[in-house]
């Protein structure tokens, strides 16, 4: 669950702030040739794919930079590529895409790494790997050195994409660790090998569960012994967290002291190719605007969940990230109306992470500015503010039989919308005093239009140490107000 949905869609609609990221690592070119498979060959006991058309993307770091860049992101990209058709392709790819490749070194005496991959329907049938996997000679990584310097110190973020082809080995690491270190540079890591030392004091690790395992020598299967062996990994390199991918089971973010669970979220899969590019991608994007741990992580679960369910390499779009946290932002509004049973529960467990409760109540009929700065400046009160919302047969009581315009479940949806509140209750008593001496919030809100020894629930939340907040109410705003004017106009609905 997101920690600020709203700030994360915020975040992803300004294109996280437009940060200058710093891509580094292997760089590749997928291609795909996709047809439809109707027969085995006779010649030998294999399927005949009858090839319908072919695509090319970049892969790797590349994919990692394209990712970025389709997200609002300015990506410097840093690599090498050879001599050959291939890497110009990938180079026009880049441009296309509008990722900056001036750090991308041409090596002729190096071919540029592709993977070929056959898909019959929707079934990878075979992969073809062209590669060369030798550490960079010493000549080519002081010019690739040279290139990065300007680059690390120009960067928000720095992305090492690691695939095990040679460009990333222990003094190229070494030195932008090292560099970003020095202007306090975050750098996320996408290791790979058993041996992690290179990546020592890294900002962020982003092993999948295979991976972690193999550098720490531990059971695959056994989950709570991979986590114990990361900590003492993460420990040992003086890595400030780990991000562990877990397919299926989704993510687990490993802190000093703390493990965060981030479920899968439940797609058809057809191609896992490339999402770890995607995560590590909305990583970076997300650091750089400087979201949440656990947010981040949250929306990297998405953006994963989100090119799994395609076929190829590809890269995911603000456009696609917004619509599937719109739906994240629908489900978690409705979770936010609460029956009193539940949102006990819950502030029990803002109360055990030391988090100061505030409530306020009221009709909210027909939602104004004032209402909205009322909720507002509720909340600067404390750390989750709990609506008690009257109930349509309390509003009736309240107001007379015309009352309400809007329907309590109506009513509950667009309070629970704003970012503002975090819980919702309906009462059908004529005031919220159960509620209240049923939660015990540190503070209790009510209108500027209230005396304090008005206020129902005022003595009880000061006998438990609380205190009573009245909020200067916006001049000329009120529901009444509204009701007036609309009926001064002839609006017929309401004569």
């Amino acid at each position: 669950m997101f920690r600020d949905l709203q700030t994360t869609i915020n975040a992803v609609e300004a294109g996280f702030g437009t940060p200058r990221i710093l891509v580094l690592g292997d760089l590749m070119l997928d291609r795909h040739w996709f047809g439809a498979v109707e027969r085995i060959s006779p010649e030998a006991p294999v399927p005949v794919v009858r090839l319908r058309r072919q695509s090319c993307a970049p892969g790797g770091a590349g994919n990692v930079a394209r990712n970025l860049a389709g997200l609002g992101c300015a990506v410097n990209l840093a690599g090498v590529l050879g001599d050959d058709g291939a890497g110009k392709e990938f180079l026009e790819c880049m441009q296309t895409d509008g990722v900056n490749t001036a750090a991308v070194l041409i090596d002729p005496k190096r071919a540029t790494t592709e993977k070929t991959r056959i898909i019959g329907g929707h079934q990878q049938i075979l992969r073809l790997d062209r590669e060369e996997m030798e550490p960079l000679a010493p000549p080519l990584r002081e010019s690739l050195s040279k290139l990065l310097a300007p680059q690390i110190h120009r960067s928000s973020v720095i992305v090492l994409s690691d695939y095990a082809k040679g460009v990333l080995g222990e003094e190229i690491c070494r030195f932008v660790i090292r560099e970003a270190r020095q202007h306090s540079i975050p750098v996320l890591v996408d290791p790979k090998g058993d041996h992690y030392t290179r990546y020592q004091g890294a900002t962020m690790l982003s092993p999948n569960r295979t991976e972690i395992a193999a550098a720490t020598h531990s059971p695959t299967a056994d989950l709570g012994r991979v986590f114990e062996s990361a900590e003492t990994l993460r420990k040992s390199l003086g890595v400030e967290f780990l991000a562990i991918t877990l397919g299926e089971l989704g993510m687990a973010l490993l802190e000093p002291g703390s493990i965060y669970r981030c479920p899968a979220r439940v797609r058809e899969v057809f191609d896992v190719s490339g999402a770890g590019d995607t995560v590590m991608a909305v990583w970076a994007a997300g650091m750089a605007a400087g979201l949440d741990r656990h947010d981040c992580a949250n929306l990297a679960n998405v953006a994963a969940g989100i090119v799994i369910s395609k076929l190829g390499t590809t890269a995911v779009s603000r456009h696609e990230l917004l619509a599937s946290l719109s739906d994240q932002k629908r489900k978690a509004s409705t979770a936010k109306i609460c029956t009193l049973e539940q949102l006990q529960m819950q502030v029990t467990s803002w109360r055990a992470r030391g988090e100061r409760i505030v409530f306020t109540n009221g009709c909210f009929d027909l939602v104004h500015v004032g209402h909205i700065a009322l909720l507002e400046r509720a909340k600067l009160e404390g750390n989750r503010l709990i609506v008690g919302l009257n109930s349509d047969a309390s509003v009736r009581g309240l107001k007379g039989p015309a009352r309400p315009i809007v329907g309590e479940y109506e009513r509950a949806q667009v309070l629970a919308s704003l970012a503002a509140v975090d819980a919702v209750i309906l009462f059908n008593e004529e005031t919220p005093l159960k509620l209240i001496t049923s939660l015990y919030p540190d503070v209790l809100v009510k209108g500027g239009d209230y005396r304090e020894h008005e206020v129902v629930g005022a003595d009880e939340v000061s006998s438990w140490g609380g205190k009573v907040v009245l909020v200067p109410l916006v001049e000329g705003q009120s529901t009444t107000h509204l009701l007036s004017k609309a009926r001064r106009n002839s609006f017929p609905v309401l004569s």
